[in-house]
């Protein structure tokens, strides 16, 4: 594998959270890397299922964001809206504000980063559902931003139903985020999570009493 890639050891890797602190233009090549490494790790299992569910979420895909835009597609979708039509929402979403995908890059290289529990990229794209939580999350709030409330408030009841955390799409997070394990975290209207933050389980960032103004609290460094 070509030296520039990250490989399996933290010590060893030239990827890092921060890199995608920059404009979408500028962490590209960052967001190449994470995908080779991705892919990379997605060929690394000998169970048949697995290698199928693999195929799905990770190799059957163009690049970091495409496959990501599938995957909450077919976590969020239902009766009322269908799989593939929240996938190309999501990735609507995407080249409206191709941010969103750097920040997502961001959240995910700060799960590697900060989880030893978390062995690779693959495993926690496919499977931890605050990371999902907090992706959907980036796409309602880019809804909201534009004026589709009722379509963001959707995302926002699916991913309560389907993670267990409830944000609503208002709400202003930074850049990488961990909701580890996540069951039970809401987060206001008004509130504010700064960069690097983690949260486990079981929190509630919620009205203050306030009936105007911040009426949710801000939460920075470690919750």
């Amino acid at each position: 594998m070509d030296d520039a890639v990250m490989t399996g050891s933290r010590e060893q890797s030239v990827l890092a959270s921060s890199q995608f602190d920059k404009s979408s233009s500028l962490c590209a090549p960052q967001l190449g890397m994470l995908w080779q490494q991705m892919l990379h790790d997605a060929c690394g299992c000998n169970d048949p299922l697995v290698r199928g569910l693999l195929a799905t979420g990770v190799r059957s895909h163009a690049d970091f964001a495409s496959a990501l835009a599938a995957l909450l597609g077919r976590k969020l979708g239902d009766r009322s809206v269908a799989a593939d039509a929240l996938s190309e929402l999501v990735q609507e979403g995407f080249e409206a504000d191709p941010d969103i995908v750097c920040a997502a890059a961001a959240d995910l290289l700060a799960i590697r980063e900060r989880d030893p529990a978390c062995p690779d990229f693959v495993t926690p794209f496919l499977f931890f559902k605050g990371y999902h939580a907090v992706q959907t999350y980036r796409v309602a709030h880019w809804l909201w931003r534009t004026g589709r409330g009722h379509l963001a408030l959707h995302l926002q009841s699916r991913a309560s139903e389907l993670f267990s955390v409830d944000i609503h799409p208002a709400a202003r997070l930074g850049r990488r985020i961990l909701f580890d394990h996540g069951t039970g975290i809401v987060v206001g209207e008004t509130c504010v999570i700064e960069n690097d933050v983690s949260i486990l389980q079981n929190v509630t960032l919620g009205g203050t009493g306030k009936h105007s103004g911040d009426r949710h609290p801000r939460c920075a460094v470690v919750c």
